[in-house]
């Protein structure tokens, strides 16, 4: 192997296995050795994932031929493996001064150096084993940093919950990958896309899409398995960060990764648009009840999951991808800014909350239809062949219509109505152009929109909007449904006992010890 090559496989495996490095080998003692190794390595880790990622655009060829068997760069791993590392240098840094006086902490600097680098393994897999086995160590360094405090009992229930998922999850994974394998005669992915591109899927392959389509909404805590991902809020705030803005968006690089199987499987895509839309519609009806910002935020978590997912479903894979790049980046600085948030809501409470108007609610859809419509037409002449199909720009228009909402009854204090109707313009047309940029970027996926699937969604949108508008206007129309909202349908109380039925465990403080 010539040194150009030996220089790419170690850029493309150094993030692994920095991370891997940077476990303590003791989980007790003092933690400033251990922030500081950790440190150090992260920033290492993160030069060498920048570095892979410049490979791709100077040597794609290179790389691919260097990287031994299971394991393989694609671009969007590349990408994704710079946001994961940018995010974990930061939450590390983040994590010493929080955690600062806390016992424990090289337990915690071991857990988190295990998390990025078997999420490093995964953005590198390329067989079906090593994506199994990376995603179950995932899981696994996971839960040590969700029940850091041991003695906080909902933390330990929601890792038990997210333990029951992750093993049904694991069996669908391995389900999927025998029947891909008893089909194409390997585990290796590369062989299995080749086989897709013969011809037409046979049965095993289009179950085995089925069967990584149920795995993903397991993992991704999409309805009715949500319920963890609220619970794990007893967690230390930098962990709430990591799992919001890294680890659950791992779904969504796998659904990316295997687009090739899911456009040969109708019913895998079917199943992830409904099991995304209901969940992205119900979610985002429970957030509006929540007062707690991390909870109100683990509930947003759950509907752009579901959008993501839906995304993915559609066919629409550099929306998803740009979609999991903005989400991870907007809810890292969120969780990490917290304590900002509880001052804005103060404020916000003070200067009193006011229902939007009934005109601006029926108009500003129309508006931000006008807008994307204008802007998308401008960005044509420059990028043809740029935008998405015409549902999912009025399924956009009315995602982004609250932006334009103006209030019923205006603050003294207040800017004039014209000016609070162009801001929200100006939004929704940088929106678009942020979209259409990062639509031309290279990413390395490609699109195939599933139309009829498409209509649905916009559908389940319209309904969404309605009820929103309701509850903004006539909220004694809903009182009855806000209560059920408020209890989030009580879907959680009927999973817990089902885990705890399926996997008995003791979840108290002195069960735990």
């Amino acid at each position: 192997m010539n040194p150009p090559a030996l220089l790419t496989l170690a850029c493309s495996l150094l993030p692994a296995a920095l991370m891997l490095a940077a476990v303590p080998h003791r989980r007790s003692g003092p933690a400033a050795p251990a922030w500081r190794r950790f440190r150090a390595l992260a920033w290492l880790a993160l030069a060498g994932a920048l570095a892979s990622l410049g490979a791709q655009f100077v040597a794609p060829a290179a790389v691919a031929a260097a990287m031994p068997a299971g394991l393989g760069v694609t671009l969007a791993g590349a990408w994704i493996a710079v946001l994961v590392q940018l995010l974990g240098t930061t939450i590390a840094a983040f994590s010493s001064r929080y955690l600062a006086g806390e016992p424990g902490q090289p337990r915690y600097v071991a857990a988190l150096g295990g998390v990025l680098a078997a999420v490093h393994l995964l953005l590198l897999a390329d067989h079906w084993l090593v994506l199994i086995a990376a995603w179950a160590a995932v899981g696994l360094a996971l839960q040590h940093l969700l029940c850091f405090y041991t003695d906080r009992p909902f933390a330990l229930l929601a890792a038990h919950k997210k333990r029951v998922a992750d093993r049904l999850a694991d069996l669908l994974l391995v389900a999927a990958a025998a029947l891909a394998w008893h089909q194409v005669g390997s585990g290796s992915l590369s062989a299995l896309w080749q086989t897709l591109a013969t011809g037409p899927a046979a049965w095993p392959l289009q179950l085995s899409a089925v069967c990584l389509a149920l795995a993903v909404v397991l993992r991704t805590a999409l309805l009715p398995v949500h319920g963890w991902l609220i619970q794990v809020m007893e967690a230390p705030t930098p962990v709430s960060a990591l799992l919001h803005a890294g680890v659950i968006n791992l779904g969504g690089f796998v659904l990316i990764r295997f687009a090739p199987l899911l456009e040969a499987a109708p019913v895998a895509r079917w199943l992830l648009v409904a099991a995304g839309l209901l969940t992205a519609v119900l979610a985002g009806l429970v957030m509006l009840t929540r007062i707690s910002i991390k909870v109100r935020l683990a509930w947003s978590t759950v509907a752009q999951m579901g959008f993501m997912v839906m995304e993915c479903g559609l066919g629409l894979y550099t929306l998803a991808l740009l979609h999991l790049l903005g989400h991870s980046l907007y809810k890292a600085h969120a969780f990490l800014a917290a304590s900002g948030a509880v001052e804005d809501t103060r404020l916000r409470l003070m200067r009193g909350s006011v229902a939007p108007s009934l005109a601006s609610v029926v108009v500003a859809p129309l508006v931000v239809g006008a807008v994307l419509w204008a802007v998308l037409s401008a960005v044509a002449l420059v990028l043809p062949g740029a935008g998405w199909p015409g549902w999912w720009t009025a399924l956009l228009a009315l995602a982004w219509a609250p932006l334009l909402w103006q209030p019923a009854q205006r603050h003294p204090d207040a800017p004039p109505a014209w000016r609070g109707a162009l801001t929200g313009a100006a939004m929704v047309a940088g929106l678009v152009l942020a979209a259409c940029v990062g639509h031309a970027l290279p990413f390395g996926v490609s699109d195939a929109p599933l139309a009829a699937a498409g209509w649905v969604a916009l559908a389940g949108m319209a309904w969404l909007y309605l009820s929103l508008t309701l509850m903004q206007t006539r909220p004694d129309l809903l009182s009855g449904w806000r209560r059920w909202s408020y209890a989030g349908f009580y879907v959680d109380e009927f999973v817990t006992r089902a885990a705890l039925r399926l996997w008995p465990a003791r979840w108290t403080p002195a069960a735990a010890q």
